[in-house]
Parts: C-alpha cells; sequence; structure tokens
C-alpha cells in the first residue's frame, strides 16, 4: 500500500477512537453465504427494535442487490456518491433505516478504481455522525475494497457456513487480515445451519484453526439455521425478519444485534382484539 493510503488508514484509526458511531463490516471469504441477507437484517433490527440511526453501505462492487431485498428502486446508487453527490442526497430509507444501494455490472474499470475505502468515508464523515452506526455489506472475497473497510471498522462479522469451501476461504481472509495488517476485531456467523451441533462444530473448526495457526482467539457471535422461507420472501421481495419475526433465522440475527448492542430490548405484549377477549370468557366460562 502507498504512503499516502497508509497515513489515510492511520488517520482513521485514530478518529475512530473518538467518533461517535459504529462501523460494521460484513464480509466472507466467498459469495453465496448469505452475507447480505445478515447485513440487511442487522440494521433491520438495529433501528427497529433497538431504535439505532443506522446507514447500510452496499459496498459489493458490481454485484449490488440490496435493492432486491429491500424492493427499492436503485435510482441514486454508491456510483452517485462517488461522483460528488452529498450522502442526503443519495440515501433512501426502508424500514426505518437509511440505505446507500449498490450497482449492478462494471462498465469500466474506473467503476472499481474509484472506490479507495479509506478515503471514501473520510470524505463522507461528517455526514456518518448523524448515525449511531453504519454497516457495510462489502463485496465477497479478498480484494483492496473489502481490505481496507474492514481494516477501518470496529467489527467485521465474518460469514460462512457449514460447507467445507466457504470455512477455508473465511479463514484465508482472517489470516490475510490478521497477519498482513494485525486486524483482529472479528466476530464469526455461521449460516445456513441444519443443526446447531452443525453450527457449533463448524465454528469449532475455524476457532481451531485461528487459534493453532494464528494465536487468535475468534468469538462466535451466531449459529443461524437454513430456512425455507429466504426464498420464498426473496421472490416476493420480502424482508424475512420483518414478514416473519417468529422464523429461527429470524430469531437468531435478533439474538445477534442485542449481543452487538449489548441491550435487552423491551417488546411490548401484544393487545388482545375484542373478539379474542370475548371468546376467552366464554372459553373460562364454559370451563368453570
Amino acid at each position: 500500500m502507498s504512503t499516502q493510503l497508509e497515513n489515510l488508514a492511520r488517520l482513521v484509526r485514530e478518529r475512530r477512537v473518538s467518533r461517535n458511531y459504529k462501523v460494521i463490516t460484513v464480509s466472507s471469504g466467498k459469495g453465496g453465504v448469505g452475507k447480505t441477507g445478515i447485513s440487511v437484517s442487522l440494521a433491520y433490527y438495529l433501528a427497529n427494535f433497538f431504535k439505532k440511526r443506522v446507514l447500510l453501505l452496499d459496498c459489493d462492487i458490481g454485484l449490488g442487490n440490496i435493492h432486491i431485498i429491500l424492493n427499492v428502486k436503485p435510482e441514486k446508487n454508491l456510483k452517485s456518491l462517488l461522483s460528488g453527490e452529498k450522502l442526503e442526497n443519495v440515501v433512501q430509507k426502508s424500514y426505518n433505516f437509511d440505505v446507500v444501494l449498490g450497482f449492478s455490472g462494471i462498465e469500466s474499470f474506473m467503476d472499481f478504481e474509484s472506490l479507495e475505502s479509506t478515503e471514501f468515508l473520510i470524505n463522507i464523515e461528517e455526514a456518518l455522525s448523524n448515525y449511531d452506526y453504519v454497516i457495510v455489506d462489502n463485496s465477497a472475497g479478498l480484494n483492496r475494497q473489502t481490505i481496507g473497510f474492514s481494516r477501518i471498522a470496529d467489527t467485521t462479522y465474518i460469514v460462512t457456513t457449514p460447507e467445507p469451501t466457504a470455512l477455508t476461504d473465511a479463514y484465508a481472509f482472517i489470516k490475510s487480515m490478521y497477519k498482513l495488517y494485525g486486524y483482529s476485531s472479528f466476530k464469526v456467523i455461521v449460516n445456513m445451519c441444519s443443526s446447531r451441533t452443525e453450527g457449533f462444530k463448524t465454528f469449532e473448526r475455524l476457532k481451531s484453526s485461528a487459534e493453532k495457526f494464528l494465536n487468535l482467539r475468534l468469538p462466535l457471535a451466531g449459529l443461524v439455521p437454513y430456512s425455507k422461507r429466504l426464498k420464498e420472501c426473496l421472490m416476493k421481495k420480502q424482508l424475512i425478519v420483518h414478514a416473519f419475526p417468529s422464523d429461527p433465522f429470524s430469531l437468531e440475527l435478533k439474538n445477534i444485534t442485542q449481543l452487538e448492542t449489548g441491550e435487552i430490548v423491551s417488546v411490548e405484549e401484544p393487545k388482545e382484539s375484542l373478539m379474542a377477549r370475548l371468546f376467552k370468557f366464554l372459553r373460562e366460562g364454559k370451563q368453570q
């Protein structure tokens, strides 16, 4: 990395101590592990259950698809922001949080080269101070952008699955970040688990490798079960955590978010309708 970029990274690290918002990156060694669904779900729970001011950035360069999950039109996106538009003119509101959408397809090398993640966040730092959390949905794998965002993040969630290739690539991402840059603020999410046992075994393999070869202890953030409703919601352009809050997938993401905030959410009991109270009264009367 050039001296200029090293200075930018150092500047962001110094500002991280005093800034009033937290940057979270959601990364993975490979694609297809459900990284984007987890990014959106974290934003949803932070905004709606923990009442945080949240900005979600779709930084999956050339393959951005958050607009599909949220069912919003990508009229203005990350390209607009990189072209000099102010953040407030680019963000869209969805499910009570702000989002800067990504873009699909790369028309020139400039699309890829224009995003220098460290400098990018510095340029919009003043606007970011309006938020409590900034969540970056990273591209899959290792490249200049994913490394840059993770280096300046307070926490990087590494999303993997029990699939051997996903686990191997997750370890490669962690190893590279730790060996090259000394970055160690990882939390692991094992997604698409068929059971808690499978999830724990997957995490233990990753944890064991990190401890043995890197002398690095990895914390577990959560074990997210596979849900058949995910495909159903994607086809209907629905957000599963909103449409099915009691689904095991949704409940685990809510737990992960609670661990992230360290707060306990107080949920009001739903009020019974008049008809429900009437049926309850009649049922209790028959039992007497």
